[in-house]
């Protein structure tokens, strides 16, 4: 039996893990899980799924909330007992700079923690990988690009050249962006089905940029042997190019619930819910350098790496912050990249730094994010 908490279960990617835990069958329990304020939803799930424990990270609707049968916890404090409870597995599905605690937590507890919480590597990728090797934690991540390396890379990790990351292009791929597009626009992606965040994200590239600086962090290769590929299929959801120049790619339809079981049941592989991959009906795979011009955030994310230190984690927390005003509407989708410029030539990287010091980094580049874009309303 495996228990399994789900951090974000309301979520995208928590809502499919429980779709993938349903399938799996009775081997796997559901014994946490956690939502910022979607109460109806988490109601829903306590009722299919019975975790013993669940967390409400919003204060004011873990105040008013009244859940029998379940012990409730709320915030950070919260995330963080259920990360050292009883689960063998912790799927951390939050979003935001928040995931990094439990995450923290998990590793020091030796469990595995199925990841698909970026900020987490992002900002703290060298604390989290140093705490996973001394405490003997594992990491699986859920992402399907890491998801497609972590598969691929099985075969001789020693030899690997290169890490080909495969991205879909996004909405914008093939159109102009300017300040008219709306976040409607944004949010439809043309392949995936993800949250607000990492959709947006998408149409940025930035998503991709994170993915690079996870990468460094996974699977300890240097930035100039990551590329970036779109690829607007979404079928090949990842390469290697090892030192014989030979290439081993992961291919599937681009579903979710594959790279979620995988983190989930590895090394063992079992029937998924994911169609088998038809080839002849796909017909064509296309592949094409990104543009930089048209999407500044993916050189944004490789200065990041560039200057290393707390520049990741003020890319990140500057991105966040940028994504919700652009939800709201409150900047256009270009003043992202643009907000994200100033804020990045304003910081004083710290090298080597602390968890306190990249703490205090995300907190001041979120400030500071925010006074550009007052400045930009005014």
């Amino acid at each position: 039996m495996y228990k399994i908490a789900i951090l974000g279960s309301t979520g995208s990617i928590g809502t499919l893990t429980l779709e993938v835990i349903s399938h799996l069958g009775r081997d796997f329990k559901v014994t946490a899980l956690s939502t910022n304020s979607n109460i109806e939803l988490l109601q829903e799930q306590i009722n299919r799924f019975s975790p013993e424990v669940v967390c409400i990270c919003n204060e004011s609707d873990f105040r008013t909330t009244r859940i029998r049968g379940v012990r409730l916890l709320t915030g950070r404090d919260g995330l963080a007992e259920i990360a050292s409870g009883e689960s063998d597995i912790i799927v951390n599905a939050l979003v935001g700079a928040v995931g990094i605690y439990p995450t923290i937590t998990a590793l020091e507890s030796k469990k595995r923690v199925c990841l698909a919480n970026k900020e987490t590597l992002v900002s703290f990728g060298d604390i989290v990988m140093d705490t996973a090797r001394k405490y003997g934690g594992e990491i699986l991540p859920i992402d399907s690009e890491h998801s497609a390396i972590h598969q691929c890379i099985q075969t001789d990790k020693r030899k690997v050249a290169e890490i080909i990351l495969t991205a879909s292009g996004g909405p914008f791929r093939q159109s102009v962006i300017n300040e008219s597009i709306t976040p409607e626009d944004t949010l439809a992606h043309p392949v995936w089905k993800m949250g607000k965040k990492v959709t947006v994200d998408s149409a940025t590239l930035m998503n991709k940029g994170l993915e690079v600086i996870e990468a460094i962090k996974l699977f300890k290769i240097a930035p100039e042997n990551i590329s970036v590929l779109i690829h607007p299929q979404s079928i090949i959801h990842s390469m290697i190019r090892f030192a014989d120049n030979s290439i081993l790619a992961q291919l599937s339809l681009p579903d979710m619930r594959l790279p979620i079981q995988y983190a989930l049941t590895y090394p063992e592989r079992f029937p998924s819910l994911v169609e088998p991959l038809n080839l002849a009906k796909v017909k064509t795979l296309e592949f094409e350098p990104p543009d930089k011009e048209k999407f500044p955030c993916l050189s944004l994310a490789y200065r990041a790496i560039s200057e290393g230190g707390t520049m990741p984690a003020v890319l990140s927390a500057s991105d966040e912050v940028c994504v919700n005003s652009f939800l709201i509407k409150k900047i256009t989708l270009p003043d992202i990249s643009k907000i994200i410029t100033q804020v990045m030539d304003r910081h004083n990287v710290m090298n080597i730094p602390t968890f306190k010091e990249i703490e205090e980094a995300d907190r001041w580049a979120r400030g500071e994010t925010l006074k550009v874009i007052e400045s930009l309303n005014q």
